[in-house]
């Protein structure tokens, strides 16, 4: 290539463009966003529908179904699930990965136009959303104070603006706090003896409390804008406003009503550490960094601090806090990474300045890299750095091939210059082809369907980059260096490097003889080979497999559920247990409790007072002593001993979601719920007996126990009364109505007219509550209804328009696909009754399609090889030979995993089509050099023997950089390093064993098809 002999000849040149690279990766490093993992589309959309006022069943028939059933014929639909709860229909469409989310939405909308009509009248617009897990929370943090209501306005008028103007805040949300309102508390009996109901109360109230503009008016030479102002300016003046009865006279507000500004009643208590609280919810706008949102955040906090020196603020959880920990530590362990490597090539050259020159492509190739990464819309995350990783031992090596055939020229004479010209230009071809067959490899990774495709599709491009890069720079750089300060014979010598060599020089004459041994029984050393490749296959059974290593961020939450009907104050005391245990572990570095809030997925509709939520955040990986895993089945022994509440605790990973679900997940379809839930208990019970599970659960919920009032018409209608009249009296009497806004200081403040406290007290009290007919006479309610107690179902699931039950279990100490294989033992002899059948759903499934799109990537990979190989040697039969190193380097990776104890899993296979590029690599060095050899009229045994002593020391320095360019990352000792863990030690596997078997099964295959070749000659 002339490439180098222009490297040579212009240095300046390529010092400055070397400089702009440099220049410009820099930038683009400040610039690159930071993110745990790669931006994923999930491409899953939510139709929300609300029907105020029915209950499950009827919101399945009329809502749910309906919409199901005209959504299930738009294109690349994989998946329908709904619920249907009280007052809402939820329907959730899962598509097939790539589909183009915006037309989607647009088609769901136009199937739902077609049956809108279909649905009843009072259904509000049904409103479909796209799910974004940008949408998730980036921070929480806890405010606290002296006083909750003063908090509450702080909160509200002075941190919440702040923060909301902030660029890339999309919106702040606040719980827990104590807030005010006007409490006008009323008796429907002295109501009605005064002649004025409730109703009639209300629109007075809306009626005074009034400012309108009344247009404008001329005095003189000046033009007047005329404004009414009645708004209330106090509380006295709301007790003294006159009320004017039938009769015609006229009383006083407080005389019919107890009337006072006072803390509403509390629905929801927040604390952290057992401090009482306020939390504060942030979420980012999609198209900004999480890094960038948080630290502008902070930064605002900061401030907010020194400017309120009355409140303290402590961040609860901080997505931001994980991803730079992650990112830092894989930085770091890949420039460990790398450190070892350049100390190898030192060892191996024994000249500083020649390590230097190939020890300069490292960073080069990375900083140029950065830059390819900027452009291309490539993030800095835990993937796209574990191709750093990955490849920062392979940058190295066409360095070293450059390097060596220089140093071969110089030594036979020639001048620094035509030496580093020849050198070069000698092996450019070849530094190209074994570039191009390793990136060849990642081609197939665009087939891979589903997440795994989209999260590896970075690590690919980013290793693409950095061989790139790395070319680039031993073309250029390394050669013009080499000419400028490699001599002959320009090695040190001295205690260290002597053993060195002498130890070098004994494994290369016992690599001799063994290779001897080895060309004589060739039979022995393939059944042996066989036997190694079959029984590292099997060792895959024992290490067992799962979809994706779980990370372990830190933080993990505590669901409590008390008895329906429990009060606040009896969950009060249950939280305070749990936190009393909570507070006995060191690890633990934050507890956040909520009380009185909803179910897990929604709880913005149905908040209850027996519910606890309790979110735990550990100590840093390298404070703590013992993984989130463990520490949770310590703390869930101990809760075992709290009577009272159903108490369950989860791992939390927010970046982690998305990686396909619970790791248990058996979903059982039918028609009756009775039937699933009795199903579903036999299931847990089943699924409990299962070696390695915890929390074992069903999705199926309870609905709260509900007074239901059925309407007697016949004596309602003739008394002049509707329902809407009977069920409105009934909620505005216990509910309370809100029947305008109190504005004092700026601030706003309800006025909220409700009955007195009696009404509540009982259901006799509730049945004689008064109701008004048109004559004015009073009935008590229970004149008109008939009340009966019920309790169903919470919220009935359907899946791909059946009824569903899900049960959910946990794994700790055992890997996926065995304890699945465990149920299924467990569930295959279980009688199901007819119409009845389950499926494992959840990673099981995500497992099952990664892996069937992964074994056609190593295919596609293995093959793209083969045909790089063939057209570089112009052979059919040499490629073949080299690549028999491919299931060699597959054992190695199977045995590395069964040695570290590590589940097969995708980052694991993705190591696999990895390896399949990096070990052909010295099989070509090998096989290259024996036909050369050949050509020399060199007899077979003879260049074999030549070519494996000679290819001895390169091959030995490029797997020993790539080794221990990965040891760090294999080691997985810090945060962040789930991912690359299984990716490392495959890779790093393959590499150990793949190299020795090379060196020798290798030239047996050779020697093997030589004769037949030379015998059908």
């Amino acid at each position: 290539m002339k490439i180098s002999k222009w490297a040579v000849t212009k240095p300046i040149s390529v010092l400055m463009l070397i400089a702009m690279i440099l220049l410009l990766g820099a930038v683009s490093l400040v610039r690159l966003p930071m993110d745990l993992l790669p931006k994923m589309n999930i491409p899953i959309a939510v139709i929300n529908t609300q029907y105020i006022g029915a209950g499950p069943y009827e919101i399945e028939n009329l809502v749910t179904k309906p919409i199901e059933e005209a959504v299930a014929i738009v294109h690349n639909v994989k998946n329908i699930h709904s619920t249907s709860m009280e007052n809402t229909s939820m329907v959730t469409i899962e598509f097939n990965q790539g589909t183009d989310m915006d037309l989607a939405t647009l088609e769901i909308r136009e199937k739902i136009d077609l049956v809108k009509n279909y649905l009843p009248e009072d259904v509000i617009q049904p409103i479909v959303l796209k799910v974004d897990p940008n949408a998730l929370p980036i921070m929480i943090f806890s405010v606290m104070g002296d006083h909750l209501e003063k908090l509450q306005e702080v909160v509200e008028y002075r941190i919440k603006p702040r923060l909301e103007r902030l660029e890339g805040v999309a919106s702040i949300g606040i719980s827990g706090g104590r807030r005010k309102v006007v409490d006008i508390k009323i008796d429907p009996l002295r109501l009605a003896m005064q002649g004025i109901t409730q109703q009639q109360l209300v629109a007075l109230l809306r009626g005074e409390n009034i400012n309108l503009p009344g247009g404008e008016i001329i005095e003189g030479a000046k033009t007047l804008t005329v404004r009414t102002v009645a708004e209330f300016q106090s509380i006295e003046e709301i007790k003294a406003l006159p009320i004017p009865l039938p009769t015609g006279t006229t009383v006083k507000l407080e005389d019919l009503a107890e009337i006072d500004f006072k803390e509403e009643e509390v629905k929801q208590i927040s604390k952290i550490n057992g401090t009482p609280s306020i939390r504060v919810t942030i979420q980012k706008q999609p198209t900004f960094n999480t890094i960038q949102v948080t630290n502008n955040v902070y930064r605002e906090i900061e401030e907010l601090q020194d400017e309120l020196t009355n409140i303290d603020i402590a961040t609860v959880m901080d997505q931001s806090q994980f991803i730079r920990r992650s990112i830092s530590n894989v930085g770091k362990t890949a420039a460990f990474g790398g450190l070892l490597a350049v100390c190898i090539l030192y060892l191996f050259m024994k000249s500083l300045k020649n390590t230097l020159v190939i020890g300069l492509s490292i960073p080069i190739s990375i900083i140029a890299t950065f830059t390819l990464m900027y452009f291309s819309g490539v993030t800095l995350n835990l993937l796209s750095l574990g191709g750093f990783a990955l490849g920062v031992g392979m940058l190295v090596d066409n360095g070293i091939v450059v390097l060596e055939n220089i140093y071969r020229f110089r030594e036979e004479g020639y001048s620094a210059k035509e030496a580093a010209i020849n050198g070069a230009q000698e092996v450019s071809m070849a530094v190209a082809a074994s570039t191009f067959t390793t990136l060849a490899v990642f081609l197939p990774i665009v087939f891979v369907e589903g997440m795994t495709g989209e999260i590896f599709k970075e690590l690919a491009l980013t290793v693409t980059f950095s061989l790139l890069a790395s070319l680039g720079v031993s073309l250029t750089l390394v050669p013009m260096l080499a000419s400028k300060t490699i001599k002959p014979n320009d090695t040190s010598s001295n205690r260290v490097f002597d053993r060195i060599e002498e130890g070098f020089n004994k494994i290369n004459t016992f690599y001799k003889n063994l290779l001897e041994w080895s060309l004589v029984h060739r039979s022995m050393v393939l059944a042996l080979s066989v036997f190694i490749f079959l029984f590292s296959m099997l060792s895959i059974l024992w290490v067992g497999a799962e979809y994706f290593p779980e990370f372990d961020e830190g933080t993990f939450m505590i669901h409590a559920t008390l008895p329906d009907g429990s009060s606040l104050k009896e969950s009060e005391a249950i939280a305070m247990r749990v936190e009393k245990i909570l507070q006995d572990y060191e690890d633990i570095e934050i507890i956040f409790t909520s009380i009185g809030g909803g179910d897990n997925y929604f709880g913005n509709h149905s908040g209850r007072t027996n519910r606890i939520s309790i979110d735990v955040r550990l100590k840093p990986l390298k404070e703590r002593g013992e993984e989130t895993l463990y520490i949770m089945d310590k703390i869930r022994g101990d809760l075992n001993q709290i009577a009272g509440a159903n108490i369950t605790i989860s791992n939390v990973s927010l970046v982690g979601m998305g990686f396909g679900g619970d790791a248990v997940e058996i979903e059982i379809k039918g028609d009756d719920i009775e039937t699933l839930r009795n199903l579903s208990k036999d299931f847990i019970e089943k699924t409990k007996r299962v070696e390695g599970t915890r929390e074992v659960v069903s999705n199926f919920t309870e609905g709260r126990p509900q007074l239901e009032l059925y309407i007697n018409r016949d004596i309602a209608l003739p008394y002049g009364l509707q329902a809407i009249q009977i069920a409105s009296t009934v909620r505005n009497l216990i509910h309370g109505a809100t029947a305008t806004r109190f504005r004092v200081n700026g601030r706003e403040y309800d006025i909220v007219i409700r009955g007195e406290n009696y009404l509540r007290e009982g259901v006799g009290n509730f049945l004689q509550t008064p109701v008004q007919i048109v004559t004015g006479e009073i009935f008590p309610l229970e004149h008109f209804v008939e009340d009966r107690v019920s309790q169903g179902p919470n919220a009935i699931r359907r899946s791909n328009q059946v009824r569903s039950i899900t049960v959910k279990a946990a794994i700790i100490d055992r890997d996926l696909n065995s304890v699945v294989k465990d149920i299924e033992r467990e569930l295959e002899v279980y009688p199901l009754p007819a119409g009845y059948s389950y499926q494992f759903k959840g990673q099981k499934e995500a497992l099952e399609e990664a892996y069937s799109s992964l074994v056609l990537a190593v295919v596609l990979a293995i093959l793209l090889v083969y045909m790089i190989l063939a057209t570089q040697f112009q052979s059919l039969l040499h490629p073949f030979t080299i690549m028999l190193s491919v299931p060699l380097a597959f054992s190695g990776g199977a045995l590395g995993l069964l040695v570290r104890g590590i589940p097969l899993s995708v980052p694991a296979i993705i190591g696999a089509i990895v390896l399949s590029g990096i070990v052909v690599n010295n099989g070509i060095v090998l096989i290259d050099y024996i036909n050369i050899l050949r050509e020399n009229k060199k007899e077979q045994k003879e260049a074999i023997l030549i070519a494996g002593t000679t290819r001895l020391r390169p091959i030995m320095m490029t797997t020993l950089t790539t080794v221990l360019g990965l040891l760090p990352l294999a080691l997985g000792a810090s945060e962040g390093s789930e991912v690359q863990m299984p990716l490392a030690t495959t890779v790093i596997g393959g590499l150990l064993l793949s190299t020795p078997l090379t060196l020798i099964v290798l030239p047996v295959v050779y020697a093997m098809l030589d004769d037949l070749r030379s015998g059908s000659q």
